[in-house]
Order: structure tokens, then sequence, then C-alpha cells
């Protein structure tokens, strides 16, 4: 399908359907509030107008109330507002039950490779015996994370997915309904969650939507692959950080860990249990009742007790007991429903997804300086022993871990946690919870930390079933991974540790973090840099390298079009497996649905496979690096020149949304790492941080610097190169198309009025030229006429989104001015602030 024609097909199946129902929930008669619905209209209308014409957010919302709502009183004004904000919200629920309707219609003929056609490509190009190969062994692993970049309630989804069938047959009185359910329906919690309560949430999309997305998406590989019998029930994984994730979030113990492990493994015994009680209903045969009943009953035990297990051999060994029978006496009837169910269990085994742990190096430190303290190795720091004697005791000393010896929360909750995880791995299998990631690793001992105090809380060193994960986020650790993992690699104990993990080696690089460090192009030219050394190193020692990329929603953190970014990896990267978190909006909107699921799988899928069969076709020539290496060096001194400026962390804490995120009940981690007062740039989570870039409408994180590096090179005469480089290098390609994303989603008609603050009006001037000139300069290499030039479904979408939510940020900016001055009601504009990310947020969906 041509653009123009999904363009057409896209205003009439999402455009002009989101006007129809708008205008119905625009008209809902909610009580006491029947005029507000009727002004959005306006007040929409009045924002664009005004802010092109230059106009403040409090000149434009003083006009409205006086010209247009007749509100004079404040207060009366500030309820107005509110009530704006929750309007806002249900639209953008609505336009996203709307775009979910329209999914499988848009993606009906997009030119996008299925498995199917993929399959047969590879089949008439005589590379069958490869892929096939490849088939048996490769993995996709999608970790679902607690990242609040989206929340929404399963009673909202809920109404999101009623939405989404009712749209589908246009039945318009039950769309009526369900938008007034919509609209008396809370969108946000009424407390902070608690890390159980996030890892409910997604468990809860896991049951509805990846149980029989992930089943269903086997069954279609398996079905598509000629010429052969495929087997690889681990081709598509979960993963999942809920629960085990401890980064920064003091509030994930290690109670919550096993509540987690359990709620994974009992939800996925109901998920087994209402699949069996539908099949009993086909297998009416004598001889499999007993084993059906049996199993039937065994589930239904597990299903609501904690300490009651179903061991994987058992399950699979009734399954197939009842599978004989059929084959021997009963004519092999209703085997394809059997086998399906199999596969499923063969996939999810009884641990569903597998429950990771990550935690931050600082806090191993800290745990290991306890204990030598405790034994009498030290008396205050590690700087008291040599690297030699500290790498020694990690690697030989004998201790006993006993929490009790210690008062400290973070030292009593690692050690019982480290101990517990056998106890995970008894009931939910080793596929349970077999990974150990440990944020800011900088040197060996980010790893050897975790392999000692494994040894420690009672792990033989010959049975420590975990990976031990580093993951490299700065751009010093970054520097320095390769001399790292050689040292590691040159340890006899960590080579014995690897080699009963099958030689394999995991390791995440830092794309939030280094982003943040490094800015957006060195950071992803970085990191490929340092995948392709490690692939390098891994190879030499023969261990096998897998990556596993820490994706968030918008390019500032890692995000962009997934597909896209694995297609353009060189051919230097290990590409064994292709692993990625998943969070926020991507996953309720890239992986929301069944089709969503399955769409995005096959090119997650295919992209990874075709690299591994075609992946010389992405080589990055010599001058093209050193071409890559300039640009790199030329946008970070920019932005590190911005990181520099006296103005950045005074502008984000006063003039953005920054602060209001810890006050927002959207995610149970607090915005920042520690508890000091000062704001410091290495504290400040990435979510906070890319995220009020965001709702300012400026995403500096997601383009800064790339306009000055590329006009340095036009200045010399080298702008061919440059768009050579576009044309001929996909990587480069793909974080340009991902900054002309973030440069799409900015809007600084909305906080012009800042330029003639006396304060950050030269600040906010640096911000809009680099906005500015990096627009001019991507158009230019590119050749483009706009931004996104050849993505005209996604540029329509972001420009509707957008203008939902803009009178939720002109009412943001409002209210931030009302602040600043000093207000009357200052507390319930701080309010407003904090209740107006939640719409902006949830708009934001389709960043990835």
């Amino acid at each position: 399908m041509h653009q123009i024609e999904r363009l057409e097909t896209f205003k009439k199946s999402v455009t002009n359907k989101f006007n129809v129902y708008n205008s119905l929930f625009l008209n809902l008669p909610y009580q006491n509030i029947e005029n507000v619905g009727m002004l959005i209209p306006v007040l929409s209308d009045r924002c664009q107008k005004g802010l092109r014409a230059g106009q403040h957010p409090q000149e434009i919302l003083d006009t409205f109330f006086s010209n247009y709502a007749d509100i004079e009183d404040e207060r009366a004004q500030i309820d107005f507002m509110f009530r704006i904000i929750q309007y806002v919200e249900r639209q953008v629920v609505l336009y996203d039950s709307v775009e979910d309707a329209a999914f499988p219609k848009l993606h009906e003929h997009t030119g996008s490779q299925s498995i199917k056609d993929y399959f047969q490509f590879v089949d008439k190009n005589r590379n069958w015996d490869k892929l096939a190969k490849q088939l048996s062994t490769f993995s996709a692993r999608i970790v679902f994370t607690a990242h609040p970049t989206q929340f929404y309630t399963p009673a909202v989804l809920d109404i999101i997915d009623e939405l989404r069938c009712l749209i589908l047959e246009d039945r318009i009185n039950d769309i009526d309904l369900t938008l007034q359910q919509l609209g008396l329906t809370s969108l946000i919690n009424a407390k902070k969650p608690t890390p159980l309560d996030e890892a409910k949430n997604i468990i809860y999309i896991l049951r509805n939507v990846y149980y029989d997305a992930v089943g269903d998406l086997y069954s279609y590989i398996k079905h598509s692959v000629p010429n052969a019998d495929f087997e690889n029930h681990g081709i598509m994984k979960l993963g999942f950080w809920p629960g085990g994730d401890r980064d920064g979030n003091p509030f994930v113990t290690a109670d919550i860990t096993t509540d987690v492990a359990d709620e994974l493994r009992i939800t996925l015994m109901k998920c087994y249990y209402n699949d069996l009680k539908e099949l009993h209903k086909k297998l009416t045969f004598k001889d499999v009742q007993e084993p059906l009943n049996k199993l039937r009953d065994n589930l239904y035990v597990a299903m609501f007790d904690a300490d009651k297990t179903v061991q994987y051999e058992n399950l699979i060994g009734q399954l197939e007991t009842i599978r004989e029978l059929l084959i021997e006496k009963y004519h092999a009837l209703y085997l394809k429903d059997l086998d399906h169910l199999i596969d499923k269990v063969k996939i999810f085994k009884v641990h569903f997804a597998t429950l990771d742990v990550r935690q931050d190096q600082s806090k191993h430190i800290l745990v290991v300086e306890s204990l030598l303290q405790h034994n009498g190795i030290i008396k205050n720091s590690l700087d008291e022993l040599k690297q030699e004697e500290l790498v020694d005791i990690l690697l030989h000393k004998n201790m006993e871990a006993d929490p009790a010896d210690f008062s400290e929360d973070v030292v009593k909750d690692t050690l019982i946690n480290i101990a517990q995880l056998k106890k995970i791995q008894a009931k939910n299998g080793e596929e349970g919870c077999n990974r150990y990631i440990i944020s800011n690793s900088e040197d060996i001992f980010s790893v050897l930390f975790v392999y000692g105090l494994f040894r420690w809380c009672g792990w033989d060193t010959d049975e420590i079933t975990f990976d031990i994960a580093p993951l490299f986020e700065t751009m010093d650790g970054m520097k320095g991974a390769e001399a790292t993992m050689q040292a590691l690699f040159d340890m006899p104990e960590y080579r014995a540790h690897l080699e009963r993990r099958n030689n394999v080696q995991t390791i995440m690089l830092g794309f939030s973090d280094g982003t943040k460090d490094g800015g957006y192009l060195k950071a992803n030219w970085s990191i490929l840099k340092t995948k392709e050394t490690l692939s390098k190193v891994c190879k030499k020692n023969g261990v096998k390298a897998v990556f596993f990329d820490g994706r968030g929603g918008p390019p500032a953190r890692g995000g962009g079009k997934t597909h896209r970014f694995y297609a353009a990896q060189t051919e230097d990267v290990a590409n064994h497996e292709i692993q990625l978190t998943i969070q926020g909006q991507t996953i309720t909107s890239t992986y929301g649905t069944k089709e969503q699921f399955i769409h995005n799988s096959e090119q997650l899928l295919t992209a990874g496979l075709s690299n591994n069969l075609f992946g010389k076709e992405n080589i990055i020539t010599k001058g093209d690096r050193r071409l890559m290496e300039e640009l790199s060096e030329l946008s970070f001194a920019k932005y590190d020149a911005l990181k520099q400026h006296e103005m950045f962390i005074p502008y984000l804490e006063n003039k953005s949304t920054l602060q209001y995120y810890t006050k927002a009940n959207i995610g149970s981690r607090p915005g920042k790492r520690g508890n000091k007062a000062e704001l410091k740039l290495t504290d400040l989570r990435a979510i906070s941080f890319v995220g009020s870039w965001s709702q300012l409408k400026q995403n500096v994180p997601g383009y800064f610097g790339i306009g000055t590096a590329i006009k340095t090179l036009k200045d010399e005469g080298r702008l061919e190169e440059v768009k050579s480089l576009f044309k001929e290098v996909p990587f480069f390609n793909a974080l340009m198309l991902n900054s002309m994303m973030s440069l799409t989603k900015c809007y600084f008609e909305l906080t012009s009025y800042m330029k003639e603050d006396p304060e950050y009006g030269d600040f906010w001037n640096i911000l809009h030229e680099e906005y500015e000139l990096s627009k001019e300069m991507l158009l230019e290499i590119s050749g483009f006429d706009i931004l996104m030039q050849n993505e005209g479904v996604s540029r329509e979408s972001i420009k509707i989104r957008e203008n939902i939510v803009l009178p939720l940020l002109v009412i943001q900016q409002y209210a931030l001015q009302k602040i600043g001055q000093g207000a009357e009601f200052k507390e319930l504009y701080e309010k407003i602030v904090t209740r107006s990310l939640y719409g902006n947020i949830n708009a934001s969906r389709n960043s990835a």
C-alpha cells in the first residue's frame, strides 16, 4: 500500500472515526460540567491561534475565561481547568481505541515483511538451510518494565479494548454507553502504586493479551516454515522487571520479589486451567478422563495456594500422556487443539516470564563493604585493599552473610534476596529467575561483587544458576567495557562460571542514561561501537555475546522504530538473540493487542534473522566511521556545553515539570537516585529527565547538537558527505529519522514567553536556536520538504495527538506561570501541573 493510500485509509479509519466519536463524547451530559465538552474545541482553537500569534499561555486563558467561558472567579477557573484536563485525558483514551481498531487495516499492505513472506523469499533464494539452522536457536526476548512512561489501570485498559471491538463493528449506541463509562471512570491512581501493584497491572496484560498472542505467534511461525519441522519454543520469550528491578527503587524488597514470582506462576496456572477446561469439553473420551481430571485438580490447587506448585516435568508429562491416548485410541481427534496447549506449556513452562533482578553497583559496594567490615577484613573502606586482594577475597574467601548482623535496610534486603532466589527457582524453574543485572557498571567489580555475594549467601560456586549481566550506561562505562570483559574472561573462576552458563555472556548498554550523559548522537554511536568491540572480545574468548537493549518509548531513551533499529545493526554486532525492554506506552501500543503483538514481533524477528543472513549489507566503511566519529564529537561538544551551562539544572527545576514527577501517582520509583538535597544530573532518573523535556515540548535529549554538528561540516563544504551518510548507512539514517520524530513533537511556541524571562531567556534561546538549526539541517541532508516525510501515518497520528493535548499543555504552562508569580491558590496550581502530566504522557504512546 503506497503512502497516499495509507494516508487515505488512515483518514477514513482513524481521523474521521475519531472526529465522529469525539463529538459524541464531548456532548455527553455529565453532572455539573455540561458546558465543558462544548468549550474544548473553542479552547483548542484559541490555543493554536494564540500561540502562533506569540501570546503567552496566561494571555490565552485569561482571554478565554473572559470572552468565551464567562468565568471571572479564579477558584471557578481552576475548577474548570481541572475538568478540561479530565476531558482531554479521556480524548486520548478514545483516540488510542480508534487507532488500535484501525491497526489491522493500516498494516494489511504496508510493504513490511511478514514471517511467511520472509520464509518464502529465503526459500526462493536458496538460503533455506542456513535459515532453518538459525531458526532452531534464534530468540527474541521482550522484557516488560514498570517504568512509568504510560500508566493505564486495568479498568481503563478494559475500556480501551471494549471500545476497540465496538469501533470495529461501528456499534454507535454501545460506543455511546462505553464513552459514558469512560467519563465516570478514574484514569489515575488514588495513591502511589506499590511495586506489586505495578507488577499486577502488567501481569494483567500478560494474562489477557500475551498468553494467547505468544502462543498464536508460535503457531503461525510453526505453520509458515516451509519444508521443515519447526520446534524452537524459545523463539519468543518474555522477561519481567517489576518486582525484581530495585535500581533506584527502595520499595522493591525481597518479599516483593517473592510475591511477584508467585503472582506470575499463579496467573499462568489460571491460563493453563482455563485452556484445559475448554479442551476438556472436546476431549470427552473415557480413557483421557483420569489424566485430564488429575491435571485440572493440580492446576486448580496451584491457582490459589502459592505453596502448592505444579512442576513443569509433571505438567508436560501428563499432557503428553493424553496426547498418546488421543493418537492411539481416538483417531487423533482435537489433536491440533491439544498440541497448541502443549506448545504454550513448552513456551511458558511454569514461570510465564523470566523475572530479572537489577541493582545499582553503588549498592553492591555498600553491601560488600559492610560484610568485609563485619568480618574484620577492613576497618572502613574498600580502598584499604589492593585490587588483587579484593579480587582474591571475592573469588576465594569463604564467609557467611547473615542478614541479622546488619542494620542498614539495603544490606539486609540484598542478602535476603540473593539467598531466596534458590526458592524462586525451585518453584518457577531455573528460567523463572536466572539473571542479575548491575546498573552503572564501570569495572570488573560490578560483576565480581555479585559473584562474591552469591557465594556468601549460600550458593555453591558450581551451582550459581544465574547470568551476571553488567549494564554499561555511562560514556566512561562503555569506554572501559572491552577491558572490563577481557579481564573477567582472563579469570579462570569466572570462565568456569561462564562454562556452566553455556558460555553465554549477557551485556546491557545504556540508552537512556547514555543519552543523558553524552547526548543523542554520541550515546548511540558509542553504543554501536561498544557492541562491535564487545562482540569481538567475546568471540575471541569463545563466548557468545547476547546484547540486551534498554529501549524506552521516545528516541531519547533508546526508542524509535524497533525494526529499523535492529535492521541497521552492522555485521560486526553479535546477533544470536534480540533482547529489549518494552515499557509504558510501548507495552500498550506497539504490543498492546494480539494483532499488534504478532505484527511487531514479526518485524523484530525478520530484522534479526536478516542481519544474520544478509548482515554484510550493513557495513560502515572506514571513511563513514571517521565521519560518524566527527559528527558525534561535534554534537557532544554542543550538548556538553549545554549540560555545563549554569542554567541547565535550574531551568529544569524551575521552568519544567521535573519536580512534579515525584508527586504524581504514576510509578513506585522515586524521581532520582539517593536523597541529596542538591539536584545533580547523575542522580536524575532518565524517565523524569526525558519526560520533563517532553512536557515542555522541547525534547532536547532527542536531537540537541545534531544541527550544530551538520552545520559545522556544511560550513567546511562537506555537506555532500553527510547526505551520502544519510543515504548509504542504515544506522545513521535510523538515528536521523528518530531525531526527526523528536523534532516533530517539539512545539516551542508553547514556551516562547520564556524568551522574555530575565533569568532564563538566554537559555531558552539556546534551545530554540538548536531546534531550528537541527530541523533545517536534517531536512537538507534528507532532501525532505517536511519532517517524517516518508512516514505519513505516524506523522498524522502525532499531529492529532499533539492537537488533542494542546489545551492541557497550555493549562500546564499557565499554572507554572501562576506558581512563579506566587499566586494565592499556589497549591491548587501545583496540583494542576501534576494532574496534567498524565494526558501528555499517554498521548506520546507512538514515540516507540
